[in-house]
């Protein structure tokens, strides 16, 4: 479709609302969002009044003298994201995204506030301290590497140890879904991956209607029931000692799952809820991307993305994401050293072990064990496969 400068054009049903340092404009079709800085903003603001855009490019030009305004790329990328209803009266085809399914509207909003509100978000927030001084004053409590191995039989140590990791995946994520419907909003649960882990993910996407300020606490929400079950995991371990082998061994699993998922969530080269709460505080919500993209002078494997617009009052915030990237790349080695490779290991000798040895009680652990170890793996290829395909698309 012919875009010049004598054109007129009428976008679709647009919301905006102010944030903390630009503007977020919301696709009231798609329930896409879209961060701009103000001077798109006044340009959206003409197109609406039907304006032309010669005459809008000419106004912004005298009300923004040091900005490099042109009008027909910020049109042209309006149109790629779906924003322009016609161009000159014809109406403008684009392939659109459908609203995310509300799966969860069933959960009232006065139900979810039960267990997000202003007292309760002080409350989790209070666990996590009391759980930080619980290592510090007890440091047996930090978890090893072998305490999710609580059977002989590793079949059923793993199936010990997935059973707890998904109910407290699921507990986690919970929480995210429970915090976005205390206020009301529709929200629905994915499967992804992260590195070489599965994962459930909450979309979240609808909380861009809120305040900055009322984001935090949904970013933080699977965070908060983790900091409560790990305080009272905490509290029955230094009660009960290794008194009941069972229930200390499981405590132990539940221990050592949080610890390592909440470490995790300080690696912040992967978007976790902690990075989200961070680029939440700073106002710069492209902080991976431009991290990146300032990491990669330095660091050549590290693949630019040039589709990210940096502002200048954002390169401070930059320049310090890029040093906690780094420093979440070397937490994530050395979690991988210390826990998962020890137990990967473990898990292959014992499998190489008995799998050679049909007599031995544990032939058919090592042949169950092998058939769900290239299950986790194809579910990764899945996952992985699927995030491709997404971005592709």
């Amino acid at each position: 479709m012919n875009l010049t400068l004598e054109s007129t054009l009428s976008l679709v049903d647009l919301e905006i609302r102010q944030d903390k340092k630009h503007y977020i404009v919301e696709d009231n079709h798609t329930g896409e969002f879209y961060e701009m800085p103000k001077v798109c903003i006044d340009a959206i603001e003409l197109i609406k009044n039907g304006k032309g855009l010669a005459e809008i490019e000419q106004i912004l030009k005298t009300s923004y003298p040091n900005e490099d305004v042109e009008i027909i790329p910020f049109v042209e990328q309006l149109v790629e994201f779906g924003l322009v209803k016609e161009i000159d009266g014809k109406i403008v085809t684009t392939s659109q995204k459908n609203k995310s399914p509300n799966a969860f509207n069933w959960i009232s909003a006065n139900f979810a506030s039960f267990f997000f509100n202003k007292i309760s978000n002080k409350i989790y927030l209070f666990l996590l301290f009391i759980n930080i001084g619980f290592i510090l004053l007890h440091p047996e409590l930090l978890p090893h590497y072998q305490d999710i191995f609580i059977f002989d039989s590793m079949i059923a140590n793993m199936l010990t140890y997935t059973g707890i990791s998904l109910i407290l995946i699921l507990i986690h994520e919970f929480g995210h879904i429970l915090a976005i419907r205390s206020y009301n909003l529709p929200t629905k649960l994915d499967i992804g991956n992260r590195l070489f882990l599965i994962v459930f993910e909450t979309d979240l996407t609808p909380a861009w209607k809120l305040a900055p300020r009322q984001r935090n606490p949904l970013y933080f929400a699977g965070m908060s029931f983790e900091q409560v079950i790990l305080f009272i995991a905490f509290s029955l371990t230094l009660l009960i000692g290794d008194s009941n082998p069972l229930l200390f061994g499981l405590l132990g699993i539940i221990i050592f799952d949080i610890f390592v998922k909440t470490i995790y969530q300080f690696s912040f080269f992967m978007k976790t809820d902690i990075y989200f709460i961070i680029e939440n505080i700073t106002g710069s919500y492209n902080l991976m991307e431009s991290g990146k993209n300032y990491l990669s002078k330095w660091l050549p494997f590290i693949k630019q993305d040039t589709t990210t617009t940096i502002y200048k009052d954002e390169l401070s915030a930059i320049r310090l994401y890029s040093v906690f990237y780094v420093i979440g790349m070397v937490l994530i080695t050395c979690l991988f050293a210390l826990y998962f490779l020890p137990q990967m290991i473990a898990i292959f000798a014992h499998i190489w072990k008995y799998l050679w040895t049909p007599s031995s009680p544990y032939f058919w652990d090592a042949i169950v064990l092998l058939g769900l170890s290239i299950l986790m793996i194809g579910l990764l290829i899945y996952a992985k496969f699927r995030s491709i395909r997404d971005r592709a698309a």
